[in-house]
């Protein structure tokens, strides 16, 4: 049975989309700025705002009790009844520590049916000091040696995994290269899924 790692913000559901909406109606920001033209993440210099002003905001987001109220994305959620016992799931984020606990919880209520692992990746903050046993996805995967498929939608991990032989689908968003839909994507992970064994890449 394969081993499929998700990425979990902007995956498995809509942080970015979700966060953008209550900021820009709580800040009185110009609507002129559409999810779908955030095209670089993070986006707080299409945002006109500060690096520091736009962590401050997302992680306030993710603590407040609102990100716990995110529905999953429905499509992904659909693929999961579908398909997700026919695959090992396991959950990979990069989030603060301090939120950690509410992508876990999130996780386990949305998506526990199926993932049963959730691991972090800290994402650093000024004045957290933490170990660092992993610098990025990469690194862990390297170190776990279990997965099959990567499903993200950051490049740089996507190209972190294929470098481990690893297959990966990027999970289309304005900020990233693909051209597919939604749909397109978890077709492609589908077909990733039912392939014979010998037919991924040998692994290095």
């Amino acid at each position: 049975m394969k081993t499929i790692v998700w990425d979990v913000d902007d995956v498995l559901n809509d942080l970015m989309r979700v966060w953008f909406e209550d900021w820009a109606a709580s800040s009185g920001a110009s609507r002129s700025v559409r999810y779908e033209q955030l095209t670089s993440n993070p986006p707080h210099r299409i945002l006109n705002i500060d690096h520091s002003q736009y962590l401050a905001s997302l992680d306030d987001f993710r603590v407040s009790g609102k990100a716990g109220k995110m529905a999953p994305i429905a499509e992904v959620l659909d693929w999961f009844s579908r398909y997700g016992d026919a695959a090992h799931h396991v959950a990979l984020t990069a989030t603060p520590l301090s939120a950690g606990h509410v992508s876990a919880e999130w996780v386990m209520r949305n998506y526990g049916q199926w993932i049963r692992s959730f691991n972090v990746i800290p994402s650093q903050r000024p004045g957290v000091e933490a170990p660092q046993y992993h610098a990025k996805k990469h690194d862990f995967l390297a170190w776990w040696g279990k997965a099959d498929v990567v499903v993200d939608d950051n490049e740089e991990n996507i190209e972190g995994a294929r470098s481990l032989g690893i297959r990966a689908v990027l999970f289309p968003r304005p900020w990233n290269g693909s051209t597919l839909k939604v749909a397109e994507a978890l077709v492609e992970l589908t077909q990733i899924l039912l392939s014979p064994a010998r037919d991924l890449p040998q692994k290095v």
